[in-house]
Order: C-alpha cells, then structure tokens, then sequence
C-alpha cells in the first residue's frame, strides 16, 4: 500500500489529504489529514509515547484508560502551552503600547 496516498479534498475541506499509515501502541491506524506525512507520523509517535509512559507506571489500566489518561495528559499540556501564549501577547502588547 502507498503510504502516501493525495487526492482531493473532501466537502468543506480546503486542499488536498494526505493518508499515512502509523503505528500507536501496537495498532495500526490510517490517518487522513492536511498536515505532511512527517508530521502525522511525529504526531502519532508522540501519542505512542505517551501512551507507553503511562502503561509503563501501570500495569492494570485496559487500553481504553491508557488512551484516555495519554489524551488528558496531552490536553493539560496543551492549556499550559496556551497559556504561555496568551502570557506571551499580553506582554507583548503592553510592551507595545508602552513605546507608543
């Protein structure tokens, strides 16, 4: 199978789709997006890893746990990074209209 599979976008989609095949947690997944192969693939390796950090503190947890606990991990990360960001502009700004 080509892992780089292009054709059109689908309805309310700008551009063309890409479709990678990648491996998370032992699964395979084919994933369609806008973004590059390479990037897909970092993505999907980062959820992978995550996955595997939290199976490696917990024996127990089903499949389904690991997945939701990866995703909420992520997700905290994410809102910390946010904000940062918002941070990051405020200071911006104000530094901004303090040179005006």
């Amino acid at each position: 199978m080509n892992e780089r599979n292009r054709f059109k976008g689908e309805p309310g989609t700008k551009g063309e789709l890409t479709k990678v095949k990648v491996e998370i947690f032992g699964e395979s997944y084919s994933v369609k997006g806008q973004e590059s192969p390479e990037n897909i693939r970092l993505i999907a390796g980062y959820v992978d890893k995550k996955m595997r950090q939290i199976a490696d503190r917990n024996h127990r947890l089903s499949n389904v746990q690991i997945a939701v606990l990866a995703a909420l991990n992520i997700a905290d990360e994410l809102r910390k990074l946010q904000e940062d960001y918002d941070n990051l502009v405020k200071i911006t700004q104000a530094g901004e209209n303090l040179q005006k």
